[in-house]
């Protein structure tokens, strides 16, 4: 028999590892009565392994998950039957729902925008000087920001179709605010080089299709605008060969279907947490209000997810596929946000776009900090979404406000953390979210319950409304 004497080498770290011997003419391993089985080396788990495949506890964490948000609907369905009635909201809706302000005022919203073309049609031919068409604009802009809010509040409309009635408003508003900065630009190149001067602007023709002012100055243009998925003007933008069929229809059929699936998890799952809220607010009970917070989180937090998806990539891709238009650059990796500040710079670009091309630059070539821009931004950001939700609801306690502006210290503890330890960073970031949203909603709920709902029900109505004693759920009909 050949025998060899098993060699052990030594590793650069000190440890050993043991050789794997020879095989013998016929096939078998050497056996050595010392055979060496074990070697220096530290645990997966520790710090100092480089081990960074972790793949199974995901997949453990999905499956955790996944039976846990079924056991919470399984407990659902069991505790208050099935509540999801499409048919009901669509008969409440039209006998109850008074849509023709909002109607009327939608209609209305064009004339702001003739009176935006009619302006920029005027400054060209010299008719308006610079500052007559800075206060036209500026009274133009204003009242699109207070006209649909003093209809809104001085008629009885759902708080939701009020909402969507401001939101386009909003829209519309920095749309035009956009329109008029870029016009006003191009209109002082256009003259400059019209008296031989030496503009600043470089020449952009990037196609045969390219535009230059004053040939922008078109209604066609200027409603392509309007419609086009995006808050900021350009007299040219990245156009799209042709409209992908398959993907137009996929994004169609995600716009019809994401809403109803939206509508039932309001329905089921929402709507029973919130009524069940009211009595731990209006008793001030901390303990039981956080557990209503904790409920609401996980709802939330998944009918947030879907509005995003809905909202940023299947209508705005939607829309930009029927217009050809290429920049689809709607969102980035706001999921891997480390800090607060890269979350709202990255998940919704549009605003994010408007928001430095027409506040921030402008304040800073102005000679304001980048603290007082930043803080600046925040604030506008705040009184938008304040504006979206106290106004439908004709409730005005600021919640939203606040919430907003708590992102600047929450941005200031994120960018803190240490870039070895950034996971802890967008742990905040997600934390901020989950929690965040559903203490907002609680506040705004009860407020709005208390001053809308309460005193218009009959006192049986408003029993079965609150939580009964020593009992966490109300016992809902189907």
């Amino acid at each position: 028999m050949d025998v060899k004497i098993r060699k052990v080498q030594n590793m650069s770290d000190g440890s050993k590892k043991a050789d794997a011997g020879t095989k013998t003419s016929n096939g078998r391993w050497n056996s050595s009565p010392d055979r060496p089985c074990h070697i220096a080396e530290d645990s997966l788990l520790c710090s100092s392994n480089t081990l960074t495949n972790y793949r199974g506890f995901f997949t453990f964490s999905m499956i955790l998950l996944v039976l846990s948000n079924l056991r919470v609907a399984l407990e659902n369905f069991i505790k208050y039957g099935l509540l999801i009635n499409h048919k009901k909201i669509l008969l409440d809706y039209v006998a109850h729902v008074n849509t023709f302000p909002v109607i009327l005022v939608l209609l209305v919203s064009h004339l702001f925008i003739w009176t935006a073309f009619i302006t920029e049609k005027l400054s060209l031919k010299n008719i308006l000087s610079n500052r007559m068409v800075f206060m036209i604009t500026f009274v133009n802009t204003s009242t699109i920001l207070f006209f649909p809010a003093i209809i809104i509040l001085a008629s009885d409309i759902n708080p939701l179709v009020a909402s969507f009635c401001l939101m386009c408003y909003a829209i519309l508003y920095l749309k035009l605010i956009s329109y008029a900065h870029v016009n006003y630009w191009c209109r002082c190149d256009y003259f400059l080089k019209a008296k031989g001067g030496v503009t600043d602007f470089a020449p952009n023709a990037n196609s045969s299709s390219h535009k230059s002012y004053p040939a922008n100055l078109t209604i066609f243009n200027l409603y392509y605008f309007i419609l086009a998925p995006t808050l900021c003007y350009e007299l040219n933008y990245p156009r799209t060969k042709k409209i992908r069929k398959t993907f137009l229809l996929k994004r169609f059929l995600e716009v019809l279907f994401l809403p109803q699936v939206v509508f039932a998890l309001c329905q089921q799952w929402i709507y029973p947490l919130m009524m069940n809220a009211v009595e731990p607010l209006k008793m001030m009970d901390y303990s039981r209000m956080l557990e209503r917070m904790l409920k609401l989180a996980v709802p939330n937090i998944i009918i947030w997810l879907i509005n995003f998806y809905f909202l940023f990539h299947s209508f705005l891709n939607f829309l930009g596929e029927l217009l050809y238009f290429g920049d689809r650059g709607f969102y980035r990796d706001w999921w891997n946000a480390e800090t607060s500040q890269y979350f709202w710079q990255s998940w919704n670009i549009p605003v994010h776009r408007w928001c430095v091309r027409h506040l921030y630059i402008p304040l800073l070539s102005r000679g304001y900090s980048k603290s007082f821009s930043n803080l600046l931004v925040f604030i506008v950001s705040a009184f938008f979404h304040e504006y979206l939700i106290s106004i439908p609801m004709h409730i005005f306690r600021i919640w939203m406000f606040a919430g907003m502006l708590a992102q600047i210290p929450l941005n200031v503890l994120t960018t803190a953390v240490p870039k070895s330890h950034r996971i802890w960073g967008n742990f905040l970031v997600w934390l901020s979210i989950i929690l965040g949203q559903p203490l907002i909603i609680l506040m705004y709920f009860h407020d709005w319950y208390v001053d809308h709902q309460i005193s218009r029900m009959t006192p049986a109505s408003a029993k079965l409304a609150t939580c009964v004693p020593n009992e966490p759920f109300v016992k809902f009909k189907p």
